[in-house]
């Protein structure tokens, strides 16, 4: 009875929220329009609110909290916010009031939030700030104004943020920067101003208090140029985004100050060029993106500092050719995009194929990849497939940078080189006591060789005088089947290996033995065997190349890979894709030159192992039977199965059919002992046909005597063939009803 008169206790949890996790009190997506109140308050640290439609914050709807630390009021409808709203709060840590439609920040609301480390009002519609709005927050790390509508910055906005880590500003209209707007916040280490409107920066204070930050965004605003020495006051800034602006040149000076700068990002702005001195300073510079610009051309030294560049983007411009000495100073770059460009392969990009196959040797730089734009006789080749002499002069008729113009407005085909010393048969005087029969001289990597140098090279002791090709011999030149005749009347000795100087003869008859060794999610080995054989003295000893495509792309496309010379016949080709099946070939280069028919014949298909494959394979043991097999015996046993079922079904059916047509005797029947009624011991009468029978049994007594009532008598004549059709059908199945 006095339980009954005490009055009823508060509830623990408000009803629509949720509070079995400890000192948390859950209160999202209720559909709340007021603020529940906590029976106690003093143990509640985190409130979630978010996600309801709470529209105003009053003075009493926190007053009880007072150990509160972290605060959820996301998602909401929350309009205006009372001055003494959070006034009990001095524990908060956390204040999420993002995605609202606050118009402001009144002064003072949050001035008693002395510990607060994390403010989230982004996404509301807060037009104006001024340094009384975040006056008391000392403690205050990060600050998320992102999404709101700000159309500037005075100055002293954030002068009471001394210790702010983390500054969003991004989405909003900000259009002016006043020269103090970051005062007071030394510590800043990252700043987003990203999808502004800024259409220019033009004074280099405006960041000169951030002597910390880190990391600058000003990606997708409106700027159109750069003031000289605007980030000269952030000597430790490590990341600076300016991409989707509309930045068509830069002061040689844009980027002086930022020694330890690693990533920049110019991408899709509206760059033409590039000043020679732009990237100097950035000698720490690691990842550099200048795609979707309008860049035609790049000084051979433009990157000659970047002696740490790991990544450049280069791809989706108008480049028509590059310097082969851009790329030397940067002995770590892992990572080149260069396609989307309108390449002219003429005899100015031959440094760049040159230096990306020294690169392909190496293993490096494997998925970069040249296609040609012009001339139309090259549209759609890529510069891998092409020899030098392929790589004719500009269409403009300048001279070619290496001086090789000469080579590149010859017609010789690109497999024949510049000098031919014919043989004594032809009547020229060639009295060469060589063992080697050497009619055409090629460089490396079949770039010719200048007359002076070939001409040395290819006159032995005693040998005759060696006659240049003329530019008009191109198509009497000796073919590359036949580059190296041998003289008449001279045999091989035994025990010594054959020579060989055309390619295509060499990958038909001393390679062989493809194979694959190992493969990887990212990487695969092959190895061949080579037969012994030995080359021209001038040629050198035989080189060998690779050649992958990858398969179940919407763009193929082939890379090689030239091994050094001297190498082992083994290879390992590294940044390839997981889970993609590849062809891999080899194939062998003599002087320079190729057979111009792949070797079909030493080929090796491959699929590279899925991400985790290789320790996911080796965990789960030995491999279970082969699916495959596995299902065609299945197949093989349902098979036999249906064809057993089938053969009894037929045996059956052909055995009623021969059954049924077979005819029984006729029975002739005159007497018969029915069963169907019990004996009868009346009389002791036995017909005469029945005595025979009955003589054979032992004597019944008086009790079982038979009866002539026993028997039944039937005429013959319905046991006989009547010889009638109907009556005849009738008889069989009678005869056959008591043939037994």
């Amino acid at each position: 009875l006095l339980l009954l008169l005490l009055p009823p206790a508060e509830p623990l949890c408000p009803e629509p929220c949720d509070c079995e996790q400890h000192q948390h009190l859950l209160c999202t997506n209720r559909g709340l329009r007021a603020v529940p109140r906590a029976a106690e308050p003093h143990h509640v640290l985190t409130y979630s609110l978010g996600g309801n439609f709470i529209a105003n914050i009053s003075a009493l709807d926190f007053q009880r909290l007072a150990a509160l630390q972290r605060l959820d009021l996301q998602y909401n409808r929350i309009r205006s916010l009372h001055p003494r709203a959070f006034e009990r709060l001095g524990r908060l840590e956390e204040l999420y009031l993002g995605n609202n439609l606050l118009p402001a920040l009144a002064p003072g609301t949050l001035s008693a939030l002395a510990r607060l480390r994390v403010l989230y009002v982004n996404a509301n519609e807060i037009g104006r700030l001024s340094a009384a709005s975040f006056s008391g927050l000392g403690s205050l790390v990060k600050l998320r104004l992102d999404g709101n509508e700000l159309g500037s910055l005075g100055d002293a906005t954030f002068s009471g943020l001394p210790n702010l880590l983390y500054l969003h500003l991004e989405s909003n209209r900000i259009r002016w920067l006043s020269r103090g707007a970051f005062t007071g916040l030394a510590k800043l280490r990252f700043l987003d101003l990203s999808g502004n409107q800024q259409s220019a920066l033009r004074h280099p204070d405006v960041f000169g208090p951030l002597r910390s930050l880190h990391t600058l965004l000003l990606a997708s605003n409106s700027l159109q140029q750069l003031a000289g020495g605007l980030f000269q006051h952030l000597p430790g800034l490590a990341k600076l985004s300016l991409s989707g602006n509309r930045l068509s040149h830069l002061a040689p000076d844009a980027f002086v100050g930022l020694g330890l700068l690693k990533e920049l990002r110019l991408e899709g702005n509206a760059l033409s060029r590039l000043p020679t001195a732009l990237l100097e300073p950035l000698h720490s510079l690691e990842a550099l993106d200048l795609s979707r610009n309008a860049l035609s051309a790049l000084h051979p030294a433009a990157f000659g500092r970047l002696a740490r560049l790991r990544e450049l983007s280069l791809r989706d411009n108008a480049l028509a050719t590059l310097p082969g000495e851009l790329f030397t100073a940067s002995p770590a770059l892992y990572r080149l995009e260069l396609e989307g460009n309108a390449w002219s392969c003429d005899c100015r990009l031959r440094g760049l194929k040159r230096w990306l196959g020294a690169w392909h040797a190496q293993g490096r730089l494997l998925t970069v990849f040249v296609q040609c734009h012009l001339p139309p006789a090259l549209a759609g080749k890529y510069l891998d497939y092409l020899q030098d002499a392929q790589l004719l002069g500009p269409p403009d008729g300048s001279a070619c940078p290496d001086g090789a113009s000469l080579v590149a407005t010859s017609p010789l085909p690109p497999a024949q080189g510049l000098l031919w010393q014919p043989p004594a048969a032809e009547g020229l005087g060639s009295n060469s006591s060589s063992g080697d029969d050497v009619e055409l001289l090629h460089g490396p990597l079949g770039a010719p060789l200048s007359a002076s140098t070939a001409r040395v090279l290819a006159a032995p002791a005693g040998a005759g005088p060696t006659v240049p090709v003329p530019a008009g011999l191109g198509s009497q030149a000796v073919p590359p089947s036949a580059a190296w005749p041998r003289r008449a009347g001279k045999a091989r000795p035994a025990g010594v290996p054959p020579l060989v100087s055309d390619p295509c003869d060499f990958n038909r008859r001393f390679l062989c033995n493809l194979s694959v060794e190992a493969v990887s999610s990212s990487s695969v080995t092959v190895r061949w065997a080579v037969r012994p054989h030995r080359s021209p003295r001038l040629l050198g000893p035989a080189r060998f190349r690779l050649l992958f495509d990858r398969f179940g792309a919407a763009v193929q496309f082939q890379r090689f890979v030239y091994l050094p010379e001297h190498g082992e016949p083994v290879a390992t080709l590294r940044e390839l894709r997981p889970d993609t099946p590849y062809l891999v070939c080899v194939e062998g280069v003599l002087g320079g030159r190729v057979c111009p028919v792949a070797p079909r014949d030493h080929c090796a298909g491959l699929v590279t192992l899925p991400e985790g494959g290789a320790a996911a394979a080796a965990a789960s043991g030995p491999r279970g039977p082969d699916q495959q097999l596995l299902t065609l015996v299945l197949l093989a046993v349902n098979a036999l199965l249906l064809l057993v079922a089938v053969a009894a079904w037929a045996s059956r059916l052909v055995r009623k059919k021969v059954l049924g047509r077979r005819k029984a005797a006729p029975v002739h029947v005159r007497q018969l002992y029915s069963t169907r009624r019990p004996l009868r011991s009346m009389g002791t009468g036995v017909s005469a046909d029945f005595s025979g029978f009955q003589s054979q049994r032992p004597p019944r007594s008086a009790v079982c005597a038979l009866s002539e009532a026993d028997l039944m008598e039937f005429p013959c004549e319905r046991f006989m063939d009547s010889g009638g059709g109907g009556a005849r059908h009738g008889d069989e199945r009678l005869l056959q009803r008591f043939a037994d």
